[in-house]
């Protein structure tokens, strides 16, 4: 099980991005809900599929990395999650464009999921929806790799798919604001404040993300040189020398 830190943390995570979220897939969300009177149902089903495949990609994740038992591992993947919010801030903020390498690097694993997802456009039935929902999922977003490499650092494949699932939740009123046409909710996401507002959010959280993992390995390093056996032999050895 997760806590309710994680939780809060996961929809967190996705609420602050929505502002990315509407410049991704916005477009396309908001022309689901143009397929007719079956409108509502295909994009309901779209963002289904959207949640599914973030969860299926969290729950891979956590079973690799649990699959490695070694605290370095842990550690560099709590690193990586840190950096990788921070840059997701300085790139909402518009300050700083770096992420944009890692999203054209997943822009080749993309292309030919976006050539199939294509075959279920234009969408007329629920079952379309779902399955370019699930397709959607995997498209090259620093906020979707920031938000896997984060829940991957629970090791643990429900863990890890239940915070996915949950970051797919916040991402949620944005996106529905856009499918349904909520024209002042998009334009309240689309301020500048509220822009900076979530870039500093997902800075701040990097950074002590970064911070607890340094603060952590330094325990562990001492725990560990605690541990070792000339440090246990040190105090008998002089326990020993006083005796004689």
């Amino acid at each position: 099980m997760i806590s309710a830190t994680e939780a809060v943390a996961a929809l967190g995570l996705g609420l602050a991005g929505s502002g990315h979220c509407l410049g991704m897939c916005g477009g396309i969300a908001a022309a689901i809900n143009l397929g007719g009177s079956n409108g509502a149902g295909t994009t309901i089903a779209y963002h289904a599929g959207r949640l599914i495949s973030y969860a299926v990609l969290g729950a891979l994740l956590g079973a690799l990395a649990g699959s490695i038992n070694l605290a370095q591992w842990t550690m560099g993947l709590r690193y990586l999650a840190g950096f990788l919010l921070i840059a997701m801030g300085l790139s909402i903020a518009d300050w700083w464009r770096g992420i944009s390498v890692l999203e054209r690097a997943g822009a080749v694993v993309w292309k030919p999921v976006q050539a199939f997802s294509s075959r279920f456009l234009p969408v007329h039935h629920w079952y379309q929806g779902l399955f370019l929902g699930t397709c959607w999922g995997l498209m090259p977003c620093g906020l979707i790799y920031s938000a896997l490499a984060w829940s991957a650092t629970a090791q643990d494949a429900t863990r890890s798919a239940t915070l996915m699932l949950l970051f797919g939740m916040g991402t949620l009123p944005a996106m529905l604001a856009t499918s349904f046409s909520a024209a002042r909710a998009q334009a309240l996401l689309r301020k500048r404040g509220l822009k900076l507002l979530i870039a500093l959010f997902l800075v701040l959280s990097g950074a002590w993300t970064i911070y607890l993992t340094t603060a952590h390995g330094s325990h562990l390093d001492r725990t560990i040189e605690a541990n070792t056996p000339d440090a246990q032999a040190t105090p008998a050895a002089g326990h020993a020398h006083g005796h004689h």
